[in-house]
């Protein structure tokens, strides 16, 4: 039955909850027909490209006490930084010399970063940078700071949902934070004319099976233009602290299925997929993913920006080692190439 469902997955039909249900019950039969449709299809989209996007973690000082993450407001454990105006253009300019032609500016929600000072930043990296798209992810705010930042040139938003079942949302989440606001934020995103990226985290404390089959019916519905994926992996000086880590396995074949559902999406093989294996990003790209996001911040932070445990944050998946990448890509059969890479139209 799985082979059916895929089948009918590649031909554009859509799939009940149930149908999905089927197909993540049943992964380890499914899981190599899958990846290989997800790799065909991908290809009539974007032929064997893969984008590279420059990542710069600009500040890890966040207001919100999400329960798994690492820089929550009351980790008094982390070591906070913040990256001035002028520090995060120069990372650009660094990450556009080596061929980048995307930044993604990260960070926690930052009281500091004001519509004009983040306005300011977004402004000159277009000025600097007229070809490049800047793409923003700086969690919850309004949608007049939202209109703002656009007006002022940012292509592209990512704002993970986590999960589309609200009791599972607050499960994740203190009460001062609400489903029905990060919701708000994808809408008046997507209204305001955005690429907008949503996303989840995989084998999160509370999930099951049956809210993964849900995910797929959300994005489906939804039509982002990007989807962000990873294993959840969980960090010593948080509430999940003694939660098991997310499996490769799982994240790889959702990517697969995700591909097939949104033939056209923007899928990145993340890099906490790379932490719980270290296979993991070519094993993303070989499932159906088509982007990959070094990292540009200066290297004295980096290992600040400790989302979870073990994130690997030197090596191949820092931007200076981009040939590095090249190489370990290559052996995929798909080829890391200099573009802005939008969501694109099939090719064939």
């Amino acid at each position: 039955m799985y082979k059916k469902l895929l089948e009918r997955l590649s031909a554009g039909d859509e799939l009940t909850r149930d149908e999905y249900l089927y197909l993540i019950r049943h992964r380890d039969e499914a899981r190599d027909e899958a990846a290989a449709m997800a790799r065909a299809l991908c290809e009539e989209y974007y032929g064997r490209s893969v984008f590279i996007r420059g990542l710069i973690e600009f500040t890890n000082i966040c207001r919100n006490n999400c329960f798994y993450c690492g820089i929550r407001a009351g980790n008094e454990k982390c070591e906070r930084y913040r990256l001035t105006p002028e520090e995060i253009i120069t990372c650009a300019d660094n990450g556009y010399s080596l061929g980048f032609r995307t930044f993604v500016l990260q960070g926690g929600e930052d009281p500091y970063f004001t519509d004009g000072v983040l306005c300011g930043v977004v402004r000159e990296l277009k000025r600097r940078h007229p070809d490049a798209a800047v793409t923003l992810s700086v969690g919850e705010r309004s949608r007049e700071s939202y209109a703002a930042l656009r007006e002022a040139g940012a292509d592209r938003y990512l704002l993970r949902h986590e999960t589309s079942n609200r009791r599972h949302y607050e499960k994740l989440h203190p009460a001062s934070m609400s489903f029905d606001n990060r919701q708000r934020c994808i809408d008046d995103l997507k209204e305001l004319g955005y690429q907008v990226g949503v996303g989840f985290m995989v084998g999160s404390p509370y999930q099951t099976e049956e809210d993964l089959a849900g995910e797929m019916i959300y994005l489906r519905d939804v039509k982002p233009d990007m989807v962000g994926i990873g294993p959840f992996v969980p960090h010593h000086d948080t509430p999940f602290g003694a939660f098991d880590a997310g499996s490769a396995e799982m994240t790889t074949f959702l990517l697969s299925l995700i591909r097939l559902t949104l033939p056209d999406v923007l899928l990145p093989a993340t890099t906490a997929l790379g932490t719980v294996d270290p296979a993991g990003r070519e094993k993303g790209i070989l499932a159906g993913a088509n982007v990959l996001m070094p990292n540009l911040s200066p290297a004295g932070v980096r290992g600040k920006y400790l989302l979870y445990d073990n994130k690997i944050c030197t090596g191949d998946e820092a931007a200076a080692c981009i040939e590095c990448l090249k190489a370990r890509i290559k052996k995929t059969g798909r080829e890391i190439v200099t573009a802005r890479g939008d969501r694109a139209e099939r090719r064939i």
